[in-house]
């Protein structure tokens, strides 16, 4: 049962696994929630099979790397985290070192399985197990297979798939709309103006009197009997006269005032809901 490096086996593995590549992720607890360390590698077998991703504790423990049975992770690529199943610090300590360029013998990899088992199998009393019958199983080198142990290399692709539900939203944008158009302009009214002048006019009064000395007699002399004398008076009177001047009357100043207010507008908007069907078995939602 010879294993591989996943880029030994397969170069244009990305391109199978449509980018992901599980190099780089880190390594985390699934109860605790603690980082244990971070994927270098992935082994496959013969086939082609994921058996094995390599984990460098480095993160808490310089320089050592350990191996991760494929069965006991959940990939997250949201998350770019992958959970090791039932794993903790403690367990992670006692893991054999792996070694790059080291053949991985049946001995070594039972090393490592029997880690796992013993976590499996330690939290259960014997009565139990004796009744359950699920007693620790024996193995041997010859008859020994990958599908003997699925809860350790079985690749559940339930356990790493991505549900996601989706939402609509509402989103307001606004636009401007020309509702109308306001022209202003002038023209020319005429109308009758009337407008008081007063004004003289002349004329003449002839009043004849009797002057106090009247019946006195005069001399010759004085009594000078001329024909035809005549008195001239000049007689005057106004007429009116108008002109036109232009004066400002008033200005007109045009301007734009902004107006806000808030509107609401509606929208029906669709939204995914998860629906679990799974009558009588054990599901957990996180």
């Amino acid at each position: 049962m010879a294993l591989h490096k996943l880029a030994d086996f397969a170069p244009n593995y990305r391109e199978t696994f449509q980018g992901n590549d599980l190099k780089g992720l880190s390594v985390y607890t699934d109860r605790a929630n603690e980082k244990i360390g971070t994927v270098t590698d992935v082994l496959v077998d013969e086939e082609g099979h994921f058996r094995y991703l390599v984990v460098d504790l480095g993160f808490w423990i310089f320089g050592k790397k350990v191996l991760l049975p494929i069965g006991r992770s959940r990939i997250d690529y949201d998350a770019n985290r992958i959970y090791a199943i039932g794993m903790s610090r403690e367990q992670a300590e006692v893991l054999p070192k792996f070694e790059e360029g080291r053949t991985l013998d049946y001995d070594y990899e039972e090393e490592v399985r029997n880690v796992y088992r013993d976590k499996k199998y330690d939290t259960r009393s014997v009565e139990e197990s004796t009744r359950t019958g699920t007693t620790k199983p024996s193995y041997s080198r010859d008859s020994y297979t990958y599908e003997k142990e699925p809860d350790l290399y079985r690749l559940n692709q339930q356990d790493h798939q991505t549900l996601r539900l989706y939402e609509e939203r509402l989103v307001a944008h606004k636009r401007r709309e020309k509702t109308g158009e306001v022209s202003i302009g002038k023209h020319v009214e005429s109308e009758t103006a009337r407008v008081s002048v007063p004004i003289e006019k002349e004329h003449v009064v002839i009043e004849r009197v009797i002057p106090d000395d009247a019946g006195k007699v005069v001399s010759s002399n004085e009594a000078n009997f001329r024909e035809g004398e005549v008195a001239r008076v000049e007689i005057y009177e106004e007429t009116p006269e108008i002109h036109k001047e232009a004066v400002l009357r008033e200005e007109i100043r045009v301007k734009k005032v902004v107006e806000q207010e808030t509107v609401e507008t509606q929208g029906t908007v669709r939204r995914e809901e998860l629906d679990v069907n799974a009558p009588n078995l054990p599901v957990e939602e996180r």
